[in-house]
């Protein structure tokens, strides 16, 4: 849970909430004025966009545990990844607007049901709201931890008035390569934006902290999308992240699946090949890092927690 008040919560949402109009929450600093009606580059404008909220169980062991991670699925997004898994809600904006009332009761319903964590997903945009729900709902109770689930396109001002709100940090770090993170996601300076977001990240909570039950109270715990044709520059990224800290723990993904804009992509309409996944783990080896999260390459297509249907309903998003 933040270790701040929840008066100090609405306070850090209110200056939040002064840089949202026009706009400069994340590194595009479109300055769309938001609350006057425009919508930035992230199609939002002074409302919450929500898409669903669920206990999920298809994170990282020590993300969903047993019982699940409480995640609230946001709209929108100021990435442009042609390859998107959440394309319905990151780019066609499948949603509802809700109240901060309401997102405070869905805060304190997933703690009621028993999830280890609250898990903003694609939350950047959304953070003045974010935060002042979470104001609300600490005041009533809140406990469990915060989960700052992001792409990792994050100004690290912004992310400096985290400090003392988010107690676990899951940010992608998508591509070693600007090219390619222009090509494929619309991301301009991703490389050194992104490092030095994580490195905001951990100087706040450090590295992964678990509980006797193996569950993350605290820490950071970096995401990697193994790409097709070494396109996402993993062994850059693994030495980003050692600079950092070499017991900083990785999720190395092997889910990629061609989705949205990339189905028919000359490289991005395929699926990553066992090999190159393979490869990928030696580099990780070389890098220096020790602690990786991996995935079964070969089990994928048979299972259904990675690959979301948000026209279902929220019990049935994650099922085939």
């Amino acid at each position: 849970m933040p270790t701040i008040s929840s008066t100090e919560l609405f306070k850090r949402s209110q200056e939040l909430n002064t840089l949202l109009s026009p706009c400069e929450l994340c590194p595009r600093r479109c300055l769309a004025h938001r609350r006057e009606g425009q919508s930035g580059y992230c199609q939002l404008g002074d409302t919450v966009l929500l898409s669903s909220v669920l206990p999920h169980h298809g994170e990282e062991p020590p993300i969903s545990g047993i019982h699940g991670s409480g995640t609230v699925f946001l709209s929108g997004c100021n990435a442009g990844c042609i390859f998107c898994q959440n394309y319905q809600i990151s780019h066609l904006k499948m949603g509802q607007i809700i109240s901060i009332e309401e997102l405070s009761q869905q805060y304190l319903h997933l703690q009621k049901t028993g999830c280890h964590n609250i898990n903003w997903v694609t939350p950047t945009p959304h953070l003045p709201f974010l935060v002042e729900a979470l104001a609300d709902a600490v005041s009533k109770g809140l406990t469990i931890p915060l989960v700052y689930n992001t792409n990792g396109y994050d100004r690290h001002e912004i992310l400096q008035l985290l400090d003392g709100i988010v107690d676990i940090y899951l940010p992608d770090m998508k591509y070693g390569s600007d090219h390619w993170a222009e090509q494929f996601s619309k991301l301009p300076d991703y490389t050194a934006i992104s490092v030095a977001a994580i490195r905001e990240m951990y100087r706040q909570v450090g590295t992964l902290q678990l509980d006797k039950n193996h569950i993350a109270q605290r820490g950071l715990l970096i995401r990697h999308l193994v790409l097709p044709e070494g396109t996402a520059g993993s062994s850059k990224v693994f030495q980003s992240i050692a600079a950092i800290d070499p017991q900083i723990p990785v999720s190395i993904m092997a889910q990629y699946h061609p989705c949205y804009q990339a189905i028919s992509h000359p490289i991005l309409g395929k699926r990553i090949t066992l090999k190159e996944y393979q490869q990928v783990l030696e580099v990780f080896e070389e890098s220096g890092l020790g602690n990786a999260y991996l995935q079964d390459i070969t089990d994928l297509e048979q299972q259904d927690t990675f690959f979301p249907d948000f026209e279902k309903p929220a019990d049935r998003i994650f099922k085939k």
